[in-house]
């Protein structure tokens, strides 16, 4: 009896990396087999019977050979279809990877449609079990199978929930990164304000050494700070009048003022605010109301009753005309004046006086300024500080950004919980 050696050819790794599967081959049949050894049959017939033997040998050798041969074309096709599944298994397997984030939540909800389709057929095996044996060992098979994917659908579940709450994390910080709408505003009149009075000290040689700096920095961000602090005064005392009204000159104060809103992050709320305490550390405000007073021409004026019969003296009184600059200043703080007590009122900011204090600046803006109305705007700043509507906007503001996040945070929680039950 002889022993028979196969060697097995490993496929190269060309054939193995390349993304097309070979194709099979077919092991030659046994009919062109005997026909491709017919000739060589005649041949043995000739031979002397002597060798005979050998021939024999060389023929079963032969035969080995081809089993072997195809024994080893049978492995490679294996071989080859095991490759295409890895293939095929590696490539569903990226696709699975690629969509996580999106099919986390899918994989919760089909592992409990799977969960309650395997439940329904526990109660059909249990029904079943009444009249046929042998079910006890599927049943508990089927029961371990749900107590996995429960498991499973419980981890994608918590998988899940840890994604959203680090999203809801980063959206947060996000949110609070970015100022809203009204915020922006702000930080533009903010450095109108300081644009307008750090030139104001450029004219009058206040603080001359840093004025000139300063103010070139803050007018190359609000160029025109008069004209957009009177936009934003008119555009409060039009919205306290009408808020749905669509007058076109409304509009289009409206959209002068949100062509320079600027930067929309926290960074440029911070920078004005220390451009503020800066301007009011250096005392430049009151150095430019000094100086303001100072140019003031005054100017004696008798006043006597409008009816010459009625009885009492003529009055004298001291009275000032007020120079343009001072004029211009005035007119100025009371749209200022008017923009944040009209966001007071809208946000429920000091609500015993907001109202009043609003009509009080919007009436003012209709007026002629006064030498009255100088000291007035003064005591209306000095008041807006001391109540820290500017600090009670911008927490109103915060913690308006923080609500929506929070309610949607409670709409997935729900979800989540419809989903896991």
């Amino acid at each position: 009896m002889s022993v028979r050696s196969s060697t097995v050819v490993p496929p190269s790794k060309s054939s193995v990396r390349t993304p097309v599967a070979i194709p099979p081959i077919d092991p030659p049949s046994n009919r062109n087999r005997d026909k491709r050894f017919m000739p060589d049959i005649g041949q043995f017939n000739s031979i002397a019977p002597g060798d005979e033997r050998e021939a024999s040998e060389l023929r079963d050798r032969l035969d080995m050979l081809q089993e072997d041969h195809e024994i080893a074309l049978e492995k490679l096709r294996l071989a080859e279809e095991r490759h295409a599944q890895a293939e095929a298994r590696a490539k569903e397997l990226e696709k699975q990877v690629a969509n996580l984030g999106e099919g986390v939540s899918m994989e919760a909800k089909l592992l409990s449609r799977k969960e309650a389709a395997l439940r329904s057929r526990e109660a059909a095996l249990i029904a079943a079990k009444q009249n046929k044996d042998g079910k006890d060992e599927e049943i508990a098979t089927l029961r371990s199978e749900i107590e996995n994917l429960k498991d499973g659908a419980a981890a994608a579940v918590e998988h899940l929930r840890e994604a959203e709450s680090e999203a809801k994390s980063l959206r947060s910080k996000t949110q609070r990164m970015i100022l809203t709408q009204e915020e922006m505003e702000e930080v533009v009149l903010k450095r109108c304000w300081l644009a307008r009075y750090w030139g104001l000290a450029v004219q009058y040689g206040i603080c001359a050494d840093i004025a000139l700096s300063k103010h070139e920095h803050w007018s190359s961000l609000a160029p025109l700070p008069f004209e957009v602090v009177i936009s934003a005064g008119q555009k409060a005392k039009e919205d306290s009048w009408d808020r749905g009204s669509d007058d076109p000159d409304r509009s289009k104060i409206v959209r002068d003022l949100s062509d320079l809103t600027g930067e929309g992050n926290i960074e440029s709320m911070l920078s004005v605010e220390m451009g503020l305490r800066e301007l009011a550390s250096l005392k430049v405000e009151d150095a430019v109301a000094l100086a303001l007073a100072q140019h003031r021409r005054p100017n004696s004026v008798r006043q006597s009753g409008l009816d010459s019969k009625s009885p009492g003296d003529p009055k004298f009184m001291e009275a000032f005309d007020l120079s343009e600059e001072e004029v211009e200043d005035i007119s100025f703080k009371v749209a200022w004046l008017t923009y944040f007590w009209r966001r007071a009122k809208e946000h429920g900011v000091e609500e015993d006086i907001g109202e009043d204090r609003l009509h009080l600046w919007i009436s003012r803006s209709a007026q002629t300024p006064t030498c009255h109305d100088a000291v007035d705007v003064e005591r209306g700043l000095y008041e807006l500080r001391k109540l820290g509507i500017e600090q009670q906007l911008w927490e109103a503001s915060r913690k308006e950004i923080d609500q929506p996040i929070s309610v949607s945070s409670n709409h997935k929680s729900a979800a989540d919980f419809d989903t896991s039950s």
